[in-house]
This record gives C-alpha cells, structure tokens and sequence, in this order.
C-alpha cells in the first residue's frame, strides 16, 4: 500500500467554485471510474497562500500512474475544466504531487488507511 499527497494552491477569490468543482466533479469522477481511493482531504493556509491537500491510496505506483492517466484524459473532466475555467478563471495555481511510502516502522505500513466497515 502507498499513499500520494496532492496539495493544490488555490485563490481566495474563486476557492468556493474550486471546491465545488472538486467535489461535485472531480472527486466524483476519480472514485466512480478510475478506482482512486480519497482518505482525506483539508484546506490549508502556509504563509499568504490557501492550499487544497488530499491524500489517495494506492496498491502500487503502477495503478497510481494508470488511474491518473485514464483521469486526465477523461472527456468529462476536461470539459468540466473548461467550462470552470471560462466561468471563474484559474482556479488551480502551483500543484505538488508526492508519493509516501511508508518506513519499515511505520504503523500504516502494509494496510490501508481507510477505515473498512
């Protein structure tokens, strides 16, 4: 199991359609067809700029850079960045994207870390 950190700058002046966008959408989109497993997500502030992290699970990196490929090329998405983008401008600015793999000692290595029912 490996975990992947996407944190996004996002701008105050649109940050309520950035999350609307992500949440009605893009997280709709990620879960439904391409399998990404969302554990958490926050808003943070690091000095004048806002950020939008999340944190996905993954089985292996090959599924990882699988599922994002097929994400990003998902004419649904692409279209509904378009349209967001027309309406209310750049919603995303600088994006890190960095993929955790646990120590040997760590507590969450070898499971997940989404609770199962």
């Amino acid at each position: 199991m490996i975990q992947q950190l996407r944190i996004y700058e996002i701008f105050e002046n649109n940050k309520t359609a950035f999350h609307a966008r992500f949440r009605d959408h893009a997280a709709r989109i990620m879960r439904t067809r391409y399998g990404f497993r969302i554990v958490a997500m926050w808003e943070t502030k690091f000095g004048d700029r806002t950020e939008f992290a999340y944190l996905l699970e993954w089985p292996d990196e090959a599924t990882k850079t699988a599922a994002w490929s097929a994400f990003m090329a998902d004419t649904e998405w692409s279209e509904i960045k378009r349209v967001t983008h027309a309406e209310h401008g750049l919603m995303v600015g600088q994006i890190e994207d960095r993929l955790l793999a646990p120590v040997e000692y760590s507590p969450a290595k070898g499971r997940s870390l989404l609770r199962t029912a």
